[in-house]
């Protein structure tokens, strides 16, 4: 079973978790549209929407590298018809474009604020909404969130309510579209990591080197992902997947490929419930 052939719009997609999604559907002969904010090279974050489609291209894939601010309608919009015109259709949704900030609710400015909520949970749903009537048309559709399971307990809004509520907004995109769209066949599901993934996110704002030491590779979660993009789309929606249950269910055993350098225990990532730890057999040190 393969991605030759179908067609992916990726939100956010120039680097990290997103374009490893890419990478690893462009290996199967995958048409990738790209749709993210970054053209110019900045200084603490790899990658544009450029190179990235070269990355694609190079991987065996066909890309459309598209300057796109998932808060602007319009941009969505041209985005979508962009790729339709290019590919003929979209077979895959990934909403993976995400704003993060841990602040208390004192030190949450309201502009930040609005931009977590207008990335994360109106991205969510405004991506999905112009890519829903393609999907209508597609073979084995799928909307991808990556986004956390809805663990509805107060140590996970306590300390940065406002980035929680933005998130879970994602989550509820899977939970209602899921059941919305059962009828038209789309799958809606989210994905989540157990423990941190190396990204920019993680380097920057989650702890630097030490706790990137402690992360997977973002492949985990392109695996994972792939995985769950050919399972039929009838039979699998309204999941909160987790990245290493997905895998195991698969046959895999063996996860040392993916953080071949880590020396102690991985970080346990935000939003994981405590079941999902006490059922792996990782050494995940779970900080919540």
């Amino acid at each position: 079973m393969s991605l030759k052939g179908k067609t992916l719009f990726i939100s956010g997609g120039s680097r990290g978790i997103g374009l490893a999604i890419a990478l690893r559907a462009a290996r199967d002969g995958a048409n990738v549209t790209i749709a993210a904010k970054t053209a110019e090279p900045h200084p603490k974050l790899p990658g544009t929407i450029y190179t990235a489609a070269q990355e694609i291209e190079q991987a065996g894939g066909k890309a459309l590298p598209m300057l796109c601010d998932i808060r602007e309608e319009g941009q969505v919009t041209e985005a979508v018809a962009r790729t339709v015109d290019k590919f003929g259709g979209i077979d895959i949704c990934i909403n993976n474009a995400s704003a993060i900030q841990l602040t208390g609710t004192l030190e949450t400015d309201m502009k930040r604020y609005d931009l977590m909520h207008q990335i994360n949970t109106r991205g969510t749903f405004l991506v999905s909404k112009m890519c829903i009537p393609h999907l209508k048309l597609a073979d084995n559709p799928h909307i991808l969130n990556l986004a956390p399971p809805l663990d509805m307990k107060a140590k996970w809004f306590k300390n940065h309510v406002a980035y929680t509520m933005a998130k879970f907004g994602m989550s509820m995109c899977t939970l209602g579209m899921s059941a919305e769209f059962a009828r038209d066949g789309i799958a809606v599901n989210s994905l989540w990591p157990i423990s941190t993934i190396d990204t920019a996110a993680v380097r920057n704002l989650l702890g630097g080197a030490t706790v990137a030491a402690m992360s997977r590779s973002p492949d985990i979660m392109a695996d994972a992902a792939h995985s769950i993009l050919l399972r039929p789309s009838r039979e699998a929606t309204g999941n909160f997947y987790i990245d290493e249950e997905v895998l195991r269910a698969e046959g895999v055993s063996d996860f040392s490929i993916y953080a071949p350098d880590a020396t102690g225990p991985l970080a346990g990532d935000f939003f994981v419930p405590d079941e999902v730890f006490a059922n792996s057999n990782t050494n995940v040190k779970n900080i919540y």
